[in-house]
């Protein structure tokens, strides 16, 4: 569609006297877990929702994520509750062995009523990325195996340019495109200025189960050198997940060059004990190997006129904090109901967005970098018995009052949910 036939529709669908008669067009890059969530509130608020993803499908596999305090909130909300535990790990908990696979300390997934170190909602991130996707594919426009090429924005729209050759305009535009956001890069600067690396990398890639798993995670750690090697179940009881932590002060791979991944994985990975020769040999044929610094993204603002960000591609907290996927759900919700609550202004809604979830984020990612230091042998570790880190963490799973947003447009909720109620935000 050109940007003439753009403007024309969008003519019609405003009316003769400029009354709107549908929801904002808002474009929604990345279709991990942040943009599709995104998609699901900001349809329910009456928009018209693209999502553009540059992979040709989605992407299965990956690392397991969990919901935790506030986000199971939100996941009850979008009535996703039974199709998320439907796809969980179903994880019983976690064990750290010694070499020799002698267990030392044992976590279970209902400690602290679910939100512990192993939570009870336990997910690999594209089976959520799945539940996602399917709940919104009918009322949602997805476009795979594209990208922005260029865009421009005024006081009244973005005119956005795929590389596909499509030409839009939309009202809204908001990156949800990760760590190594395409969109950030575009509109508000070079990854250098926001990304903080925490001096640690990650690997994980699926593994035939030939190690006996069976619901309980198991993580090596070489206190001398600080790396660590884990294995965990997931769904298919036939396969686990093999992860590995390193340190490295700096990091000058390429994160799409996973040739030069995978030999920066054995080279870092040798003479570490336990089961890792043996997670290694299969280094080579698994399908979905994944690896990358541990970083944080940093940014006094996460709007700039029409255009937003949202997830790891604004704040991410690094996999350290384990509340990446929270932060996502959450902030989901939070900025499709802000924008919705605001008429659609971008200025108001973004700047309430950012009101909200700030001191969330800072929580969150402020238990990323302690969790990175307590890895780091060249610093002391902290103190995680004292009560200022109980309330730390309470802070990071809990730390935000979920509006209501009493009032405003939800085609979805059930009658009597708290978002219908008469209760004011």
């Amino acid at each position: 569609m050109s940007v003439d036939e753009s403007e024309q529709e969008h003519t019609i669908r405003t009316g003769e006297q400029g009354t709107r008669v549908s929801g904002p067009r808002v474009l929604v890059v990345g279709a991990s877990i942040a943009g599709p969530a995104l998609a699901h509130w900001l349809h329910r608020r009456g928009a018209e929702v693209t999502v553009v993803e540059r992979a040709p499908e989605l992407r299965p596999g990956g690392q397991a994520v969990d919901a935790r305090g506030v986000a199971k909130e939100v996941i009850g909300r979008m009535g996703l509750d039974a199709a998320v535990r439907a796809a969980c790990t179903d994880t019983a908990g976690a064990h750290t062995v010694d070499a020799d696979g002698q267990v030392l300390e044992t976590f279970r997934a209902d400690d602290d009523g679910g939100d512990g170190f192993i939570a009870d909602i336990e997910i690999l991130r594209g089976d959520l990325s799945r539940v996602l996707y399917d709940d919104t594919r009918d009322g949602v426009e997805y476009i795979f195996g594209d990208r922005i090429a260029e865009l421009t924005q005024d006081a009244d729209g973005v005119d956005v340019a795929f590389a596909g050759g499509d030409q839009r305009r939309f009202d809204l535009v908001v990156g949800a495109d990760g760590l190594h956001s395409a969109l950030r890069a575009m509109v508000f600067g070079p990854h250098e200025r926001f990304l903080r690396h925490l001096g640690h990398v990650l690997a994980f890639y699926s593994v035939p189960n030939e190690f006996g798993l069976d619901r309980w995670l198991l993580e090596y750690q070489d206190q001398e050198s600080g790396r660590s090697a884990l294995l965990r179940p997931i769904q298919d009881a036939t396969r686990a997940m093999a992860m590995f932590y390193f340190a490295s002060a700096d990091f000058d791979v390429d994160y799409r060059d996973v040739a030069a991944q995978q030999v920066l994985l054995r080279e870092r990975m040798a003479g570490l004990g336990w089961l890792t020769p043996d997670i290694l040999a299969h280094l080579d044929d698994t399908p979905d190997f994944y690896l990358d610094q541990v970083a944080q993204v940093v940014m006094d603002r996460w709007s700039s006129g029409r255009v937003g960000l949202l997830g790891d591609a604004a704040f991410s907290s690094s996999p350290m904090s384990g509340q990446g996927t929270g932060l996502a759900l959450v902030g989901a919700y939070v900025l499709a109901g802000e924008l919705a609550a605001a008429g659609w202004d971008p200025a108001a809604g973004f700047t309430r967005y950012e009101a909200r979830m700030r001191s969330f984020v800072e929580a969150n990612q402020e238990i990323g970098r302690l969790n990175a230091r307590s890895r780091d042998n060249a610093e002391p570790s902290p103190d995680f018995a004292g009560d200022w880190f109980t309330e730390l963490v309470g802070r990071a799973i809990n730390g935000i009052e979920l509006p209501d947003y009493a009032g405003v447009p939800d085609s979805a909720a059930p009658a009597g949910s708290p978002i219908t109620s008469s209760a004011k935000p």
